[in-house]
C-alpha cells in the first residue's frame, strides 16, 4: 500500500483504534509506526509549534498529530492572522542546504554586473520552464548564476548537456541555448570532452531534485520551479550576500 493510502487509513482509523489519554512523544511514535507499517520509516517527530501538535515526517511527507494520538492533520496549516503557510515554510526550511557545499566547479557560470548576488540552478536543456526562468533572470542585474546541468527529462538531454559543458565558455553556451536555441555544436559529430554528467545526476539525487528548474539561494533556501523576476528579487534580498563566493 502506498504511503498516501496508508495516511488515509491512519486518518480514518486512528480515532477508533487508539485510546491514548495523555500520549507523549514516544507513545505518538509507537502509534504512528503501528499504522504506517514497518516498510515506512519515521524520519522525525518534534513539537509543531502550534496547538501542542507534533510534526511527523515520513518518507519526505509532513503531517501533524495531536498529543493524545487521536487526530491527524493532513495538508497545509495556515496562520490566517499572520498570512503564513506554516507547512510550506517548514518544508522550505527542511529542504535548505549549505550553499558553500555546492561543487561550483561543476556549474556553468554567468555574471551580470558586479555579480554580488548569487544563486544556483539545476536545469535540463529540454526544460520549457527553464527557458522561462532564463527570460526572468535576464531582467536581473548584479547577479552571479551557477547552472548545474541536470539531464533528466528527455533521451537527448545528455547530448545537449554534454555539448554545452564542452563549449569553451560554458555559461555563454548555456545562455545561447536556453534563450535562443543556439546549439554549441560538436566536433566531427561527437562532443570531444569528458563531461561530468554522472556526477551532476548524483548531485541531483543528493539534494532530492526531481524536477527542473530548481533554484537555491545563497542562504541555502530552495525554490522549486520557475519564479518570476519580482519573486526572485524578493528572495535574493532576503537571502543576502554569501560570505564566500567562487
Amino acid at each position: 500500500m502506498s504511503f498516501p493510502s496508508l495516511l488515509l487509513t491512519f486518518f480514518l482509523c486512528l480515532p477508533a483504534c487508539i485510546g491514548l489519554a495523555h500520549a507523549d512523544e514516544a507513545a505518538v511514535r509507537r502509534a504512528v509506526q503501528g499504522w504506517i507499517g514497518p516498510d515506512n520509516r519515521i524520519e522525525a517527530i518534534a513539537p509543531a509549534g502550534f496547538l501542542d501538535f507534533y510534526e511527523v515526517r515520513v518518507d519526505g511527507e509532513l503531517f501533524y498529530i495531536e498529543p493524545q494520538g487521536r487526530y491527524v492533520v493532513l495538508g497545509n496549516v495556515v496562520d490566517l492572522k499572520a498570512g503564513r503557510n506554516l507547512t510550506q515554510e517548514r518544508k522550505a526550511e527542511l529542504s535548505r542546504i549549505r550553499f558553500s557545499d555546492l561543487p561550483l566547479e561543476l556549474a556553468a557560470k554567468q555574471v551580470k554586473g558586479k555579480g554580488r548576488r548569487v544563486l544556483a540552478t539545476f536545469e535540463d536543456p529540454n526544460c520549457a520552464y527553464c527557458r522561462k526562468l532564463a527570460q526572468e533572470l535576464e531582467k536581473l542585474d548584479d547577479i552571479t548564476v551557477y547552472t548545474f546541468l541536470l539531464p533528466i527529462l528527455s533521451p537527448d538531454s545528455e547530448d545537449k548537456a554534454r555539448a554545452i559543458w564542452c563549449a569553451k565558455d560554458k555559461g555563454q553556451a548555456w545562455r545561447d541555448w536556453i534563450l535562443n536555441g543556439k546549439n554549441p555544436g560538436t566536433a566531427n559529430g561527437k562532443t570531444q570532452c569528458d563531461a561530468p554528467l554522472e556526477k551532476l545526476k548524483a548531485l541531483g539525487r543528493k539534494y532530492n531534485i526531481t524536477g527542473t528548474p530548481t533554484i537555491f539561494l545563497s542562504d541555502g533556501m530552495r525554490i522549486g520551479g520557475y519564479a518570476p523576476a519580482a519573486q526572485l528579487e524578493q528572495a535574493l534580498a532576503r537571502a543576502g550576500k554569501p560570505k564566500t563566493q567562487r
